[in-house]
């Protein structure tokens, strides 16, 4: 995967950078609701699993955006990667435990899904932290909790070398006809502000409607 620098000289953000990686290391967290009676339908009428389908939705959406995709270089100064992957956790009910998987990022929707199918096959039943191997390091996290319609979370990385995000959803839950569930987005202060949460919320709902658009073959 290649890295593009950002150019310090030209960029906006450059000040506020500096600040929250040399002044005050900060992250944040905030938790919005999110429709996802079309992506839902999707899954269902595919007989698709939802989680695989909300990590392909997740993953298209962070790929669209510089700030998700942001990494501090060895000098100190910020650049985007290309392309990022998901790493996903998976729950063992055996020992109320999970592991992390990690695969690779694919835009088309059903090779996307072909690798998820494909990874928790092989990886899923792995107990411990780490269930895969060779974990990339062009990533962003991605949980879920399904046993929880939670109002709001936090979490936090002590690093401040790296800038993914950590995105956690939980139980879904229908009202007026509408099924919607609540989606938590931790960042560093140094990758991005309110402003880009608005734009991640704006662009992960775009996904997650287009799925609508892929029952025309059903």
């Amino acid at each position: 995967m290649q890295i593009t620098p950002i150019d310090m000289a030209s960029w906006p953000r450059a000040m506020h950078y500096k600040y929250y990686t040399e002044a005050i290391q900060a992250g944040y967290s905030v938790t919005f609701r999110a429709d996802v009676t079309r992506i839902l339908s999707y899954s269902r009428r595919k007989d698709r699993r939802f989680y695989g389908c909300m990590l392909y939705a997740i993953s298209r959406a962070v790929n669209r955006l510089d700030f998700m995709r942001m990494v501090r270089m060895e000098d100190g100064n910020p650049g985007i990667w290309d392309q990022v992957c998901p790493i996903f956790t998976v729950f063992h009910k055996d020992t109320e435990t999970f592991s992390d998987l990690w695969m690779d990022y694919d835009p088309d929707p059903d090779r996307f899904y072909a690798e998820y199918e494909r990874v928790m096959d092989r990886y899923g039943h792995n107990h411990g932290v780490k269930g895969r191997e060779h974990q990339p390091p062009n990533f962003f996290c991605v949980s879920c909790v399904p046993w929880l319609d939670f109002t709001g979370y936090a979490a936090s990385t002590p690093e401040p070398a790296q800038f993914f995000p950590i995105i956690a959803y939980g139980r879904y839950t229908e009202q007026d006809g509408r099924v919607s569930l609540p989606v938590s987005v931790t960042i560093s202060h140094a990758a991005a502000d309110g402003y880009h949460i608005y734009l991640f919320q704006k662009a992960l709902q775009e996904e997650m409607d287009r799925f609508s658009g892929l029952l025309t073959d059903c």
